[in-house]
């Protein structure tokens, strides 16, 4: 029967080899089937696969971990250990939308060892992970609330012309923004973007990036939405992190005239619905924040009395329905084009279209962001 020492000895192996090196085979050595008992009071039997699951699912959402051992106590069978782990949370977990934030969660674990020196029984101190997800919502119920007041707060007010923004995230934060704002000579910039990834790192990633745009338009007073693209690229390949990028279609909009002048920067082709067709906007450019020095060729068009511009990210392109079928840009663009005047707007028509497709068991997979513009027939 191994001593308490050696009883020691095994948890922070245990510790240090499996957590903090990976070494997942240790656990097999030092795990049989086992009792936990969890802080909620609830009892479950689990094995050495659980733990090599738990800790592969912790480290991939903590790349950097470490867990740190500052005290130990043996008692015949038994030994009580405290520690700290600390690292980056950058990945999922369990639920748990990475925040990129360094974290530092404190606990205490009792294992009670067999006389062949492995695992059969556990006691955590409290839960940890409850704590940490506790302050992780926290955190994001803040984030989306800032990220809330950075939208837009009200519609453009123009004769002639409807603006109808949706936009939905998947998460408490989302990767996805629209704006639209005043110019020069009475003109409105408009824009939609969608950062790579999810969770607080996109979200950080558009706020960023639709201040920028916001400011860079409205400081140089730009008519070219190439150049304001190019200007904002150019900030944001030196800040944003490795391996994140963001797409972003800019227009400016000329109310009096109806021209609408718009670059891309790697986002989904917007439509254009006129006449029962739907056509696309087509410009080249690459995302923003993946290459410096980039040009954004730049088209114009002119919108007419009933013509509709529909912007949107692709989390409503990309949706499924129950049996793994695509939402898809060819249903988008039929859709766009079958749509009538009598049948409402042509936001909430898709929307309708979207639920009808995905079902009432349906999560939603990705940030839905659409933005209508329409020449109303009002407009003298």
């Amino acid at each position: 029967m191994p001593t308490e020492e050696e009883n020691k000895a095994i948890f922070r192996r245990y510790l240090e080899e499996a957590w903090n090196h990976s070494n997942l085979e240790v656990i097999d050595e030092i795990f049989d089937r086992y009792i936990s008992h969890q802080p909620n009071g609830s009892v479950h039997e689990r094995g050495p696969q659980d733990v090599k699951r738990f800790v592969s699912e912790f480290r991939a959402a903590f790349p950097d971990l470490r867990l740190i051992m500052e005290e130990q106590i043996a008692e015949g069978d038994k030994v009580v250990s405290r520690g700290t782990i600390r690292g980056t949370h950058q990945g999922e977990f369990r639920g748990m939308a990475p925040t990129d934030e360094e974290m530092e969660i404190p606990g205490m674990a009792v294992f009670r060892f067999s006389e062949e020196g492995k695992v059969v029984e556990s006691w955590d101190s409290y839960d940890q992970l409850s704590l940490m997800r506790q302050s992780i919502e926290q955190q994001l119920r803040m984030a989306r609330s800032i990220q809330q007041a950075l939208l837009p707060q009200g519609l453009p007010q123009l004769e002639g012309w409807q603006f109808t923004p949706y936009y939905q995230p998947a998460r408490e934060v989302g990767g996805d923004f629209y704006d639209f704002f005043e110019l020069e000579d009475s003109r409105i910039g408009v824009a939609v973007g969608d950062a790579t990834g999810k969770g607080m790192p996109a979200a950080l990633a558009v706020s960023a990036t639709s201040s920028m745009l916001r400011a860079v338009a409205q400081a140089f007073g730009s008519s070219s939405p190439g150049e304001v693209l190019s200007r904002v690229n150019e900030t944001l390949v030196e800040r944003i992190p490795p391996n994140m990028f963001v797409t972003c279609f800019y227009a400016i909009l000329d109310p009096n005239s109806g021209t609408l002048s718009y670059a891309n920067a790697g986002h989904d082709l917007p439509y254009l619905h006129r006449n029962g067709e739907a056509e696309e906007l087509r410009a080249r450019g690459m995302p923003l924040g993946l290459m410096p020095r980039m040009g954004y060729e730049e088209k114009e068009i002119v919108l007419e009395r009933d013509d509709s511009a529909l912007l949107y990210s692709d989390g409503l392109v990309e949706a499924h329905d129950p049996q793994g079928e695509m939402f898809g840009f060819p249903r988008l663009r039929a859709l766009i084009a079958e749509h009538a005047a009598e049948e409402g707007s042509l936001g909430d028509f898709l929307l309708r279209e979207l639920y009808t497709f995905v079902g009432e068991s349906w999560e939603q997979e990705d940030d839905i962001t659409l933005l209508m513009l329409k020449r109303s027939t009002s407009l003298r």
